[in-house]
């Protein structure tokens, strides 16, 4: 608010009268008017030597209303708005000079712009905005070998944002191994995104254990076993060591006997002992440890210790360890009235033990509405349990049970259960692990229940005969999951889908990157009234060069920031892209290869522009170095 008021102040001191804030809208973007107001990417002409009374005439419509933009008072964020202002009679605004400004008239056909430079104010006049920008973008697309050599020579030259370049240049594809293995005493945030095997080999060999740690802190990369073996085994740190053991077993890698064996020797032995998959031969010397919290932790593999093991962890002295024992013996045994009774960690009994047949009747019908909650989900809830409580007055308790793995399908329908299908789902656990199992899929597909049946859709192969079933549920979720996660989607299920979905972070590009996704006949979407649809028509391998131009001026941002993407678009429709007025279709057409050297050199250059253009692979591996080198240098100074 305050920034806004700053801008406001200078626009009225300078003679103008503010009307309202704006977006871009369909017309130039700010962000367009300052690159050509600095003479990137610039029509001939552009520059002038005064603004007088006739441009400003020009500029204003016949209510004397225009839009500004001034320098340093930008609002909304990168892709900044315009204010649109009146003034009155004749008089020329008193924008000229500091802090410099860029003006556009409401119907887009004339731009002035002033700015300070090293040599003095940089002035910019043009009327015929459109026409001339197309004219100099057509024109910029003819570019010689030696023009790109003499471009390139000069970069990375000033001005230099070596900061922004040191966050963007690991997302180049055109960079080689070698490079980003530099980069990494520079900026280690590119590793989020990074599969690449040898880069990362040298990320879990450095120094740095911040670098070592950015490989396995995130959803992505994707290291193999022996790389997160390796990467526990560098970690210094006794808990680091552990935590990163933990992660490597989530995500299936194998730990050898050795390291598990280095891992109990150490500090960490308590948190080390519940690793998953800990060798059996470790347990006794774990459930007679001098330390409790280790005691406790071999509770967790109950069923592998040896009976007189397990008869001492239930006589320990410690409290700890006699409830996590107790807490494991009686999933199995049931739990009587004077053992529950004397515990202090209730809850969790009610949740994973079974009880009694007297114990357990009093419970289900305990008047603490916890209590039930907890016990609805109970493994070891017994059928006449399980009978109550899915006759209970609360709603959570009712859907807890219908979610019950033990219920027969006839059973799971009889109970009132209350489902939000708009929240969020997961996978339930149980689901999961009958995913390998076609007849429990077969069952389950036909579940009264959505969540057992979106989960049933998360299975990565299912007998076709269940693809099909739920490629027509009723549940448009259910046929989302499947078309994210099955591989044997149909293809009209796929593009069924995409009519409403556009991918998630957890499955980015489906389901118009699945496999069984149809590329044949989708030029007939290319006149679809929905702009979703136009966006297919260029992967029909029948479009061509022409549905690209013709797309890359559709009425629909995203459909033009499909037309940015493909790599036939012309260097000139690249160049006029950068002016669009969507943001996110400046960026992509930013990192289009086909941008001539001297655009794409300018767009190093802008503030505004940086991170994005350094990521564009149409610039040359040395030029690559170079910029690296300047972006190292920065990096070094600001330590």
């Amino acid at each position: 608010m305050q920034r806004r008021e700053k801008l406001h102040s200078l626009l009225e001191r300078a003679g103008l009268t503010v009307v309202e804030e704006m977006t871009p809208g369909s017309l130039f973007p700010p962000e367009a008017g300052w690159r050509i107001a600095r003479g990137i990417a610039a029509p001939d002409g552009a520059a002038g030597r005064a603004l007088d009374a006739a441009w400003w005439r020009q500029l204003a419509d016949s209510e004397g209303e225009f839009l500004v933009a001034v320098l340093g008072h930008r609002i909304g964020g990168n892709d900044s708005w315009w204010t649109r202002v009146r003034t009155t009679g004749d008089g020329v605004p008193e924008l000229t000079g500091d802090p410099g400004f860029v003006a556009l008239s409401l119907d887009g056909q004339v731009l002035l712009a002033e700015i300070p430079g090293p040599g003095g104010p940089r002035v910019t006049a043009l009327d015929r905005l459109p026409e001339r920008l197309e004219e100099s973008a057509a024109a910029a697309g003819h570019e010689t070998q030696a023009e790109r050599a003499r471009v390139w020579a000069a970069v990375p030259g000033l001005p230099a944002w070596p900061l922004h370049w040191a966050e963007a240049i690991g997302s180049n594809p055109a960079a080689p191994d070698e490079l980003l293995i530099r980069l990494l005493d520079v900026a280690d945030g590119f590793l989020h995104g990074c599969d690449r095997p040898a880069v990362l080999d040298a990320a879990l060999a450095h120094p740095d254990p911040r670098v070592r740690a950015s490989t396995a802190d995130t959803f992505r990369p994707k290291l193999t076993a022996d790389q997160w073996i390796r990467l526990v085994r560098a970690e210094p740190s006794p808990g680091r060591r552990v935590h990163w053991a933990e992660r490597a077993c989530v995500r299936g890698a194998g730990l050898p006997e050795d390291l598990y064996d280095d891992l109990l020797a150490g500090p960490s032995r308590a948190q080390a002992a519940e690793l998953p998959g800990l060798p059996a031969h470790h347990l006794p010397g774990l459930a007679t440890d001098a330390d409790p919290p280790v005691r406790a932790a071999a509770c967790k593999r109950w069923e592998d210790l040896a009976a007189p093991l397990q008869a001492r962890l239930l006589a320990d002295t410690d409290d700890t360890v006699r409830t996590a024992a107790l807490l494991a013996h009686h999933t199995a045994v049931p739990m009587p009235r004077e053992v529950f009774t004397s515990l202090s960690a209730r809850r969790r009994a009610l949740e994973q033990c079974c009880f009694e047949a007297e114990l357990e009747a009093e419970l289900v019908r305990d008047g603490d509405a916890e209590v039930r909650r907890a016990l609805a989900a109970n493994p070891g809830l017994g059928r006449h349990g399980v009978a109550v409580l899915a006759q209970d007055p609360h709603d959570d308790v009712r859907s807890a049970v219908a979610l019950r793995p033990d219920l027969t399908e006839e059973q799971r329908a009889a109970v009132r259960y209350d489902f939000d299908q708009t929240l969020m789902s997961h996978t339930l656990p149980w689901v999961e692990d009958l995913h390998g199992d076609p007849d429990a899929m077969r069952r389950l597909a036909v579940s009264s229940h959505p969540l057992i049946r979106r989960s049933v859709a998360r299975a990565r192969h299912l007998p076709p005969d269940v693809v099909e079933r739920l490629s027509r549920d009723e549940d448009r979720v259910v046929r989302l999951f499947l078309a994210e996660s099955c591989d044997d989607a149909p293809a009209d299920l796929l593009l069924e889908v995409w009519s409403w979905w556009d991918g998630s972070f957890s499955h980015p590009g489906r389901p118009r990157s699945h496999p069984n996704f149809p590329r044949a006949g989708l030029l007939r979407y290319a006149d679809d009234p929905s702009g979703r649809m136009r966006r297919l028509a260029l992967d029909d391998p029948r479009s061509t060069a022409a549905d690209v131009a013709r797309l890359a001026r559709d009425p629909e941002a995203e459909v033009r920031r499909r037309a940015a993407e493909d790599p036939r678009l012309s260097p000139g429709d690249a160049i006029r892209l950068l002016n669009d007025p969507a943001d996110h279709v400046r960026e992509t057409a930013t990192r289009h290869p086909r941008l001539p050297s001297r655009v794409l050199a300018g767009l190093l250059h802008d503030r505004d522009t940086a991170c994005a253009a350094v990521t564009n692979p149409a610039i040359p591996v040395p030029v690559l170095d170079r910029i690296l080198n300047a972006a190292a240098a920065a990096v070094a100074a600001r330590r």
